[in-house]
């Protein structure tokens, strides 16, 4: 296929101005109910200005090299990538990471819209660096990067993928009860729930509960704790971690249980004891979670799939 054949998708979301503009009908009324929370609306105006020019320019180069597409975030569920494509995110982490999820394979290529304002672990590249960039990712001849993914399978059927960690456990700020497997090993569970994290998400959420945990005790459990909380995993890591935070040990409720390892040999399973507002959630997205209703059991272990990107 020829470079200027290629289909490009350019995943694209709305800015926080964006937002506000869409909820409150003008600029005008956005700026408002921004400054009335005390925010700084021309941070928001600066954002949007910086994003937009972005997308303009790497819009720019891309028509110059293949068959164009943008995609706004609100529909990658139901948008069909062809298998050839090569996806372009500009945007933050948590763009990259969404659209990992509904690939099959295709490289993603992550600009960095405003390097000032966004950190980018998982955007290696600039605006500016696109013109040379592009033409070897075209040719599938630049390097890229692994990033395994987990899976959550609901007994009813339901799935969910996740780039950086799930959380299990119930939506507002009481005890989830469960119980919890891993092989041969079984508990019946109250805690605040588990978080089960990937080697990409492993200096993340995980590490923030991992640390706090060493705090409170002085020690890790064992050294693959200490490892994972010191210097975390590799994001082609073909394992995932789980730890249970604050489990509450009772007469009917253990704590023995409460970190591990997963591997493609031995999924974690959590069966649902929660009548109501059980859930679990991939990338900190609650909304998009899945209702973990009493007597449903969830199998956790490694998608298939690892996402790929351009280095």
């Amino acid at each position: 296929m020829e470079a200027g054949d290629r289909k490009i998708i350019l995943v694209t979301r709305r800015t926080r101005l964006q937002e506000l503009v869409a909820r409150y009908n003008t600029v005008e009324q956005a700026r408002f109910q921004a400054e009335h929370l005390g925010m700084d609306f021309d941070d928001f105006l600066q954002e949007d200005r910086l994003y937009q020019q972005a997308i303009a320019s790497v819009s720019a180069t891309l028509q110059r090299q293949g068959k164009l597409q943008r995609l706004d975030r609100g529909f990658l569920p139901n948008f069909l990538f062809p298998r050839d494509a090569l996806v372009v995110v500009v945007g933050q982490d948590g763009l990259v990471a969404n659209t990992l999820k509904y690939l099959a394979g295709q490289p993603v290529l992550a600009i960095n819209p405003d390097p000032a304002r966004w950190e980018g672990v998982l955007l290696p590249f600039q605006v500016e660096d696109l013109g040379r960039v592009l033409p070897e990712a075209l040719r599938d001849t630049r390097a890229t990067r692994e990033i395994s993914m987990a899976r959550v399978q609901l007994s009813d059927g339901q799935t969910l993928l996740a780039v950086n960690d799930f959380f299990v456990g119930v939506r507002s700020h009481v005890s989830a009860r469960y119980e919890i497997a891993l092989g041969d090993r079984q508990e019946r569970q109250s805690s605040s729930g588990i978080i089960i994290s990937t080697g990409l998400g492993s200096t993340g959420w995980l590490r923030s509960v991992l640390t706090g945990a060493h705090a409170v005790t002085g020690k890790d459990a064992d050294k693959r704790m200490h490892e994972v909380r010191t210097r975390g995993m590799a994001w082609e890591s073909r394992e995932l971690v789980f730890n249970v935070r604050e489990p509450y040990p009772s007469r009917s409720t253990g704590a023995g249980l409460v970190f591990g390892r997963i591997t493609q040999a031995q999924p974690l399973r959590v069966r649902s004891l929660m009548p109501e507002n059980g859930v679990i959630f991939s990338d900190g997205i609650e909304a998009d979670g899945l209702d973990f209703k009493s007597g449903l059991e969830a199998v956790i272990g490694l998608d298939a799939r690892s996402g790929r990107l351009l280095q």
